[in-house]
C-alpha cells in the first residue's frame, strides 16, 4: 500500500445502507436527526467520542477557529466542532465513499453550511498555506508510511501559532499484532512506529510539543469495559467489516503492551 491508495475496509460500498439500517434500528428518525444522535456511530477512533471531546477540551476554540479535521473518515470529529463551537471546518479523508457519506450525515444533522469535505490525500493536502489554525490528526499515521509529509503538510496548512492536536496509536514492545486491526487486515497494511519515532517525526517537521500523554493503560480499561456492554444497533459495526474482530485484537494489544495509545497538542514553531 502507498499513500494514495485506499485500505479495502475504508472502500466497502456499503457504508450508507450500513449506517442508515443502524440508524433505523437504534429508532432514529433521520429527517429529524441531531448531531447527538451519530455520537456512537461515527468515531473511527479507540475511544470514540470520548477521547474526541478530551482531545478537544484541551484546546480554547471559539466560533472563529478554523480547523481542519485530517484524515476525517465519515466526519464525526468535524461534526462534533461545528456543533459544539459553530466553526468552520474543513475535513479530508482518501475515502471517495467516506467523503460522500460524510456529505450525506452532513446535511441530516443542518451541519453542511459549516463543513467543506474535500477527498484527498493527507500527505499532500488540498489547502492553501496557512489556512487553518487547528489540525485534528486521530488515528491517521498508522495508514500513513510517509509521516514526515504527513506532518509537514499538516505545519504548511496552519497558521503561525497553529496547533496540531493528535489522538494516535503507536507501536509498543515490538511483539507480533493479530490481525485484521481497525486499520488494517494485514501487516502489509499498518505503518505503526514507536512513540519516540513519531515524535521526532513531528518536531521535525516544525512543531514544538506543549502537551504529550501516554493513555494507553487508561484506554485499554475503556475498551475492555465497553466490549462488555449488550450489544448496540450503532457503533462502528454498523459500516467496518469483521469489526467486534478487529477492536478485539486491538483491546488485547493494548492491554499487553503491544501497542500505546497517544494524546498530545504540538504548537507550529517557525
Amino acid at each position: 500500500m502507498n499513500d494514495s491508495t485506499v485500505p479495502a475496509q475504508y472502500a466497502t460500498g456499503r457504508v450508507r445502507d450500513g449506517i442508515t439500517a443502524a440508524l433505523v434500528a437504534a429508532g432514529k428518525d433521520l429527517d429529524g436527526l441531531k448531531p447527538a444522535d451519530l455520537a456512537l456511530v461515527e468515531d473511527y477512533h479507540t475511544g470514540g467520542r470520548l477521547a474526541t471531546v478530551q482531545l478537544v477540551d484541551l484546546l480554547e476554540l471559539t466560533p472563529d477557529s478554523e480547523v481542519l479535521d485530517d484524515g476525517s473518515g465519515i466526519g464525526g470529529t468535524a461534526r462534533y466542532l461545528a456543533d459544539r463551537f459553530g466553526c468552520a471546518v474543513t475535513a479530508v479523508d482518501l475515502s471517495d465513499e467516506y467523503c460522500e457519506t460524510a456529505h450525506w450525515l452532513n446535511r441530516l444533522v443542518g451541519l453542511d453550511d459549516k463543513i467543506v469535505v474535500r477527498q484527498g490525500d493527507v500527505t499532500s493536502l488540498p489547502l492553501d498555506d496557512g489556512s487553518v489554525d487547528v489540525v485534528f490528526s486521530q488515528h491517521v499515521q498508522m495508514n500513513v508510511s510517509r509521516k514526515d509529509l504527513l506532518y509537514q503538510e499538516a505545519n504548511r496548512v496552519l497558521r503561525d501559532g497553529g496547533r496540531l492536536a493528535l489522538w494516535d496509536i503507536m507501536a509498543g514492545d515490538g511483539r507480533e499484532l493479530d490481525y485484521p486491526l481497525p486499520w488494517a487486515d494485514d501487516s502489509d497494511h499498518s505503518f505503526l512506529v514507536p512513540p519516540s519515532v513519531v515524535r521526532t517525526e513531528i518536531e521535525g517537521a516544525g512543531f514544538t510539543f506543549t502537551h504529550w500523554a501516554d493513555l494507553t493503560d487508561q484506554v485499554g480499561s475503556m475498551m475492555r469495559m465497553i466490549q462488555s456492554q449488550p450489544p448496540s444497533p450503532l457503533g462502528l459495526h454498523a459500516f467496518v467489516p469483521t469489526f467486534r474482530e478487529r477492536v478485539t485484537h486491538l483491546t488485547e494489544a493494548l492491554t499487553d503492551g503491544r501497542v500505546r495509545a497517544v494524546q498530545a497538542i504540538a504548537t507550529v514553531s517557525r
